[in-house]
């Protein structure tokens, strides 16, 4: 059998017993030795693979929260107020104002059929002073066909006149999540997914089911292979039938740049269904493909100002968020699957949100202790410090959303949530120094997916405009790469597969043009990624 050695000018391991290495060997994908060149002796023949050999090598990047829709968002009209680019490298310039936002529609709709609907997203109202965006100014754009907005954040989506009647939302005021005007009547914007539910009934189509096509999970996985994934999650997977083989047919394909692990969502189904279905799962994957953990959605979004947060709630006034499902429904939930042995990856964006959770996984600790369950609160923005030592005596884990203190930090710290909160917005030192699994991540497509960014918030702590957010919650390079790397995938219940550049663990690597280590911090986000490797596999980055 073929063994390979690949040389670099240096590789980072992330294995405490031997941080750095210039050699590696694989053999059937997994590695069959790291360390100098003096350490491939002994290994029979080989086959020596110089191509790297004036680069660095890392683990291959670990996206712990993410989404397949950044594979299928594309397909529709981007209106974010940062510029972006797709998967096909075509470069996005966004919407910083309501009338360019509402030129781009017009000009949008000009494309499509008479009567097809427009459904755009990335729109973020907190850029935007005034009046939050409703139907009125929507219909100012578009009136003659149905027209959806999904916001940046996916808790809130605002839809047009046309849209609201073709739905029948009208006749639904006073129901949580159909925003009224001051006339009493639906003002077009919808938050959180109950009440967007009802425009994607309507359409007969649901963009959070659009994970299902293969198209999608393709271009999900070129768009993680660009920017040195080699592991990613689909974080909300609704597990329908349909989207299951085309897990397992897409996943299965010799090409397939990444390791794909789904979180089946948990409102989706009733907790007997979800159980049942997570169960008959866990047989089904392959080394690419890995079942097992469930979300469960609990509040909403800070900047979208749908999350839950303790008192004094949001700094500028605003009413608190609202629940995805009723708090004690969400901890029965929690305290269902945690018997079942499932993992949970819980989303908590306010810290009402994270208190309800802490007591109910204590709850459930208390009826069927569990060592090593590896629970984990997702983006847990604003954890305050006596929840983060209630998390470390749980022993959960953390995903904080560090791509946050850059793309709303600013706002955060202007409106949502005043100067002290922000001082711990994403607080990594603090969870590092008690102890806790932490991991970081970028949330996409609501952020561009790109680890090595996500790894400089969490270094730099700087805001759009420059400004450092919590300096004291800082964390080292070192430490920032751990957390893209080995810290996510032991949130996944992966590290002994991948995570860090080990013996028998897959041969998951990623190459950068230069050193993290030897850069200044600043310009860590700046390191191009060069290719990755997958089982032994190169993939050269586009």
């Amino acid at each position: 059998m073929t063994t390979m050695v690949y040389v670099a000018r240096k590789i980072l391991t992330m294995n405490p017993s031997q941080p750095e290495a210039t050699h590696i060997a694989v053999r059937d994908g997994r590695i069959l030795a790291v360390g100098p060149e003096a350490a491939m002796k002994g290994l029979g023949e080989v086959t020596i693979d110089e191509r790297f050999s004036e680069q660095v090598i890392l683990p291959g990047f670990v996206e712990g929260h993410s989404h397949a829709l950044e594979g299928a968002m594309w397909e529709h009209l981007y209106l974010g107020y940062f510029p972006r680019r797709d998967p096909e490298g075509n470069y996005w310039r966004g919407a910083q104002s309501i009338k360019v936002m509402q030129q781009q529609l017009r000009d949008h709709a000009g494309t499509l059929p008479p009567g097809e609907p427009l459904i755009a997203w990335g729109f973020d109202p907190v850029y935007f002073e005034g009046a939050r965006l409703d139907r009125q100014a929507l219909d100012a754009a578009v009136d003659d066909r149905p027209l959806v907005i999904m916001h940046a954040s996916l808790h809130v989506m605002t839809v047009n006149t046309c849209m609201l009647h073709l739905g029948g939302l009208q006749r639904h005021v006073g129901i949580e999540g159909i925003m009224v005007g001051a006339d009493g009547h639906p003002n077009g914007e919808l938050q959180e997914m109950a009440a967007m539910h009802a425009v994607f009934e309507t359409l007969g189509m649901n963009l959070f089911e659009t994970v299902g096509s293969p198209e999608t999970l393709w271009r999900y996985g070129r768009v993680a292979r660009n920017a040195g994934v080699t592991t990613i999650t689909d974080l909300y997977n609704p597990l329908t039938d349909e989207g299951i083989v085309a897990l397992k047919a897409v996943t299965a394909a010799d090409g397939y740049p990444v390791r794909l692990v789904p979180a089946m969502a948990a409102l989706a189904w009733s907790v007997e269904e979800g159980i049942e279905r997570l169960q008959a799962c866990r047989e089904q994957g392959n080394d690419k493909l890995h079942f097992g953990p469930v979300k469960l959605m609990t509040d909403g979004s800070i900047q979208g100002y749908t999350a839950r947060l303790k008192w004094p709630h949001y700094h500028d006034g605003q009413p608190n968020g609202i629940w995805n499902a009723p708090p004690e429904t969400l901890c029965e939930m929690v305290e269902a699957y945690h018997q079942a042995g499932i993992q949970l990856h819980i989303h908590t964006n306010g810290d009402e949100a994270v208190e309800l959770m802490l007591d109910a996984v204590e709850s459930a600790l208390a009826l069927w202790p569990r060592c090593d369950h590896r629970h984990t609160l997702q983006h847990c923005q604003v954890i305050d410090h006596a929840q983060l030592r209630r998390a470390a005596s749980q022993g959960l884990c953390l995903n904080m959303f560090a791509n946050h203190l850059y793309y709303w930090g600013d706002i955060h710290r202007e409106c949502t949530l005043g100067h002290e909160r922000c001082q711990r917005l994403e607080p990594l030192a603090t969870a590092r120094r008690l102890g806790i699994p932490v991991a970081v991540h970028s949330d996409a497509p609501v952020t561009p997916l790109g680890p090595l960014f996500t790894a400089w918030c969490a270094v730099m702590r700087e805001t759009a405009s420059g400004q450092v957010l919590g300096e004291h919650e800082r964390v080292s390079v070192w430490e920032a790469l751990e957390m893209i790397t080995l810290g996510a995938a032991y949130t996944l219940r992966l590290d002994h597969l991948v995570g860090s550049l080990e013996i028998g663990k897959f041969a998951d690597m990623t190459v950068l043009d230069q050193n993290p280590l030897d850069c200044h911090p600043r310009d860590l986000k700046d390191i191009g990624v060069l290719a990755t490797v997958l089982g032994g596999r190169v993939h050269v980055a586009e």
